[in-house]
């Protein structure tokens, strides 16, 4: 267990790496709504959710990659992430891996630690004053 005791040293950068990760990957979904990049073989309408989504994930991705009011970006994330999986998942079906919504949930629940445990390393907010 000394192992793992002594890569406690290392969580601010784990947690900056995690934050990071997850905003880069919620920027594609953001920028495959708004701009259909990457391309996907079946775009999404731009309704007014569509739109609204997708500028929350591209907006709010690039500020949390950025860790820039990473707790409020989180809060807001959180809650789309919550309306998009039982307005647009869960209908489907009850199961997550039949219905597309793990993704959600994921992000859901990473961007909950984020409201909890901040931005970590590598974040502009360990900048600011």
């Amino acid at each position: 267990m000394k192992l793992f005791e002594s890569l406690a040293q290392y969580r601010p950068q784990a947690l900056g790496v995690l934050r990071i990760m997850t905003a880069l990957q919620f920027i594609e979904h953001g920028s495959q709504k708004l701009f259909n990049f990457p391309v996907s073989a079946q775009p999404h309408a731009l309704t007014g959710l569509t739109t609204a989504a997708g500028i929350l994930e591209f907006a709010g991705g690039i500020l949390l990659a950025l860790g820039l009011f990473t707790r409020p970006v989180a809060f807001l994330l959180a809650g789309e992430m919550a309306i998009a999986y039982f307005m647009a998942h869960m209908p489907r079906d009850f199961f997550p891996v039949n219905n597309s919504g793990d993704a959600a949930i994921s992000f859901c629940f990473i961007f909950l630690y984020l409201i909890f445990a901040g931005s970590g390393a590598f974040a502009l907010d360990n900048r600011r004053g």
